[in-house]
C-alpha cells in the first residue's frame, strides 16, 4: 500500500465528506472507468483503484482505522479481502444499469480480470473474532507474552471438515450444479438486470449432505476453548490492536479460517500519564525548595533518576528527562518523561515558620497584614 494514493483522494472528496457524498462520487467515476463502457487500456486499474477506495471509506469502522493509521499501516491490518467484504456494490451497479456486483469486484482481483463473470460458488472465508486483553503499562514498555482462551469453531476432526458422516460424502446441488448461486437475468427496456442469490436448495453451500456428521450434525465446524499465546510488542498504547492470522473462526465452506484482533487495554498506572510515547509524573515541592533550588528522586520505568530542580522554580513548570518514555511503536528511539513540578503551600504553620515568611514577606515589599476591609497591601 506504500505507493497506493490517499483514498480521499482518489475519490476527489474531503476528509469531512459524509456518506452520501462518498457514494456519489464513487457512482460517478465508477459510470466513467466502468471497464463496459471504457476501453482504455487503464481503465480496469482506474475501477480498481476507486473500487478499493469506496470500499473503506463506505465503511464507518473501516474509515475510522484508515483515518488513524494512514495507508500503511491500515494495509497492515487489512487484506484486500477484508476490505471489499461488506461493501455495498451490488445495488450501485443495479442503479447504473451493469450486471456486476461484488462477485465480479473479487474476481478482478482476486481470480484473473474484468472478463471472468463467474458465478461459481465461492469458498467463504470464516469470521474474525475480537479479543479485549489488559496489560500493565511495565508490559507495555518491555513487551510481553500473555496467554489467553478464545472460544472459536474449529474444523471438525470426525468429517475432517466436510459434514458428512465417516464413509459419506456430500453429494453435488442439482438445482444450482454446485455453485451455491442462482442467476437470475431481467430485462427492462433497454437496461439488463442480473442479481445472484444463494441457491435455496443447499443453502450457498453447493452441496447436499445426506448422512451428516454426528459430532458436528453436517456444520463441518465443532465449537473448542483454544488457548493461543499473544505475542505483545514493546511500545503498544490503549486502543492497539494485534492481529493473529488464521486465530479466528473456522470456514463452514472449506476456506481459510479468520483472523483474530487482539484490543489492548492499558491498566491505571499509580504513577505515570501517558501521552503516545511520552510518559508524565506530578511531583511535589515545597516553596522553600522552588525558591532556593534542590535535587529530587523521580521514578522512571527503570528504577529512579535524581533531578535538579534549579532555583527560582515556577508551579506547573515541566522538566523533561529525555529518553525515559516508552518506546515508540514500529519506529526507533523512546519518548521522553515529563516531570511537571507542583508547588505545595502549607495549610498550617508553627509560630517559627510564620515569623519567618513575614520577614521575607517584608524583605520582598510584601505586606502579610490586612485592613479591616480584609485587604492585603504592599
Amino acid at each position: 500500500m506504500a505507493g497506493k494514493r490517499d483514498y480521499y483522494e482518489v475519490l476527489g472528496v474531503p476528509k469531512t465528506a459524509k456518506k452520501d457524498e462518498i457514494k456519489d462520487a464513487y457512482r460517478k467515476l465508477a459510470l466513467q472507468y466502468h471497464p463496459d463502457r471504457n476501453k482504455s487500456p487503464d481503465a480496469e486499474e482506474k475501477f480498481k483503484e476507486i473500487s478499493e477506495a469506496y470500499a473503506v471509506l463506505s465503511d464507518e469502522q473501516k474509515r475510522q482505522q484508515y483515518d488513524t493509521l494512514g495507508r500503511v499501516d491500515f494495509g497492515q491490518q487489512y487484506t484486500q479481502e477484508d476490505i471489499f467484504r461488506g461493501a455495498d456494490f451490488d445495488s450501485i451497479f443495479r442503479d447504473l444499469g451493469f450486471g456486476f456486483g461484488v462477485g465480479d469486484i473479487f474476481d478482478m482481483f482476486f481470480g484473473g480480470g474484468f472478463g471472468r463473470r463467474g458465478y461459481e460458488r465461492r469458498v467463504a472465508r470464516g469470521e474474525d473474532l475480537g479479543y479485549e486483553l489488559e496489560i500493565t503499562l511495565e508490559e507495555a514498555f518491555r513487551g510481553t507474552e500473555k496467554d489467553i482462551e478464545v472460544p472459536r469453531t474449529e474444523k471438525c476432526d470426525v468429517c475432517n471438515g466436510t459434514g458428512a458422516a465417516p464413509g459419506a460424502s456430500p453429494k453435488t446441488c442439482n438445482r444450482c450444479g454446485g455453485m451455491g448461486q442462482i442467476q437470475t437475468v431481467r430485462s427492462s427496456g433497454f437496461a439488463r438486470f442480473v442479481s445472484v442469490g444463494p441457491c435455496p436448495t443447499c443453502r450457498g453451500a453447493g452441496t447436499i449432505i445426506e448422512s451428516p456428521c454426528r459430532e458436528c450434525r453436517g456444520s463441518g465446524v465443532v465449537k473448542r476453548r483454544r488457548r493461543i499465546t499473544v505475542k505483545v510488542p514493546a511500545g503498544v498504547d490503549d486502543g492497539s490492536q494485534l492481529r493473529l492470522r488464521g486465530e479466528g473462526e473456522a470456514s463452514q465452506s472449506g476456506g481459510s479460517p479468520g483472523d483474530l484482533y487482539v484490543q489492548i487495554q492499558m491498566a491505571p498506572h499509580r504513577y505515570f500519564g501517558r501521552d503516545g510515547a511520552d510518559l508524565y509524573y506530578d511531583l511535589s515541592i515545597g516553596f522553600p525548595q522552588a525558591a532556593l533550588g534542590t535535587e529530587a528522586t523521580v521514578p522512571t520505568l527503570e528504577g529512579d533518576v535524581t533531578v535538579t530542580i534549579q532555583p527560582g522554580t515556577q508551579p506547573g513548570q515541566v522538566l523533561r528527562l529525555k529518553g525515559k518514555g516508552m518506546p515508540k511503536l514500529g519506529s526507533y528511539g523512546r519518548g521522553n518523561l515529563m516531570v511537571r513540578l507542583n508547588v505545595t503551600v502549607p495549610t498550617k504553620l508553627t509560630g517559627k515558620q510564620r515569623e519567618l515568611l513575614e520577614e521575607l514577606a517584608k524583605e520582598s515589599g510584601q505586606s502579610v497584614k490586612s485592613d479591616r476591609h480584609g485587604f492585603f497591601h504592599l
